[in-house]
């Protein structure tokens, strides 16, 4: 049986797009047929569950039934990508508690494909995020993800301070998110359905929608240039390697 894989979308900075990032995720592994759950830990709200209803389920991560309901379920459920989107302020304290039940060192022997999308902010404090976090990631999967969302500049003055953070995490790799043209983006937040469904013009049933042509268009091309850093850092091969052959074999 594959090994389950989990990937943590996350930031103690708020406002830097984690759930957009998670959102992709989510389209891009449904797009390769690999089957994903997410747990949205925004509890009560879930602004992920309102995107992507059917795959994902509104958890306190901070409460131990909660946190059963995700790692006692990883060997038995049917998805073999389980997505985590933290809510602001709970990625150290999310890696501490995995630190103290094991799940870190499950990972670190290889019986569990863990990474974590770290999502940067223009702050320092944002940075000094991953002094934190490079205590407990070890050997997972780490991706510092700059989210152009507000066209937000990301020390491109002081490359040298943003350099010696990025040091902070052997292995650490970049993936960078464009900017969506923020009509587009607006549109698929009135429709609340994926960026997929948004592109194929599908509403939230399934049923054929009007959305604009020209919006879609900026969406199709957005979603593409992020599938694109997916596939440059070979996510699908983390997740699922033997899927990954079968894809690559299939497209060619």
């Amino acid at each position: 049986m594959a090994r389950p894989a989990v990937i943590l979308v996350g930031a103690d900075k708020g406002g830097v797009g984690k759930t957009t990032v998670a959102r992709t995720l989510l389209d891009y592994f449904g797009a390769h047929q690999i089957p994903t759950r997410a747990f949205d830990t925004e509890s009560p709200r879930g602004t992920l569950k309102r995107f992507h209803p059917a795959a994902t389920e509104i958890v306190d991560v901070t409460a131990v039934g909660d946190q059963m309901k995700i790692f006692d379920t990883l060997g038995s459920a049917a998805a073999r990508v389980t997505v985590i989107d933290v809510r602001a302020g709970l990625l150290s304290p999310t890696l501490q508690a995995l630190n103290d039940i094991g799940f870190l060192e499950s990972a670190k022997k290889g019986q569990i494909a863990f990474a974590v999308f770290h999502i940067l902010g223009p702050s320092i404090a944002s940075l000094q995020e991953i002094a934190e976090t490079s205590r407990f990631v070890g050997d997972a999967s780490y991706f510092l993800v700059k989210n152009f969302i507000n066209n937000t500049t990301f020390f491109e003055w002081d490359p040298a301070t943003y350099n010696s953070y990025f040091k902070e995490i052997k292995g650490a790799q970049e993936i960078t998110i464009p900017k969506l043209n923020e009509m587009a983006c607006e549109q698929v937040e009135v429709a609340s359905v994926p960026y997929v469904s948004f592109v194929a013009s599908k509403n939230a049933k399934g049923e054929a929608a009007n959305y604009s042509f020209v919006l879609r268009g900026y969406v199709r091309h957005w979603l593409g240039q992020v599938w694109s850093e997916y596939d440059r850092v070979k996510l699908i091969d983390l997740v699922a390697p033997r899927m990954e052959s079968s894809y690559r074999q299939a497209a060619g």
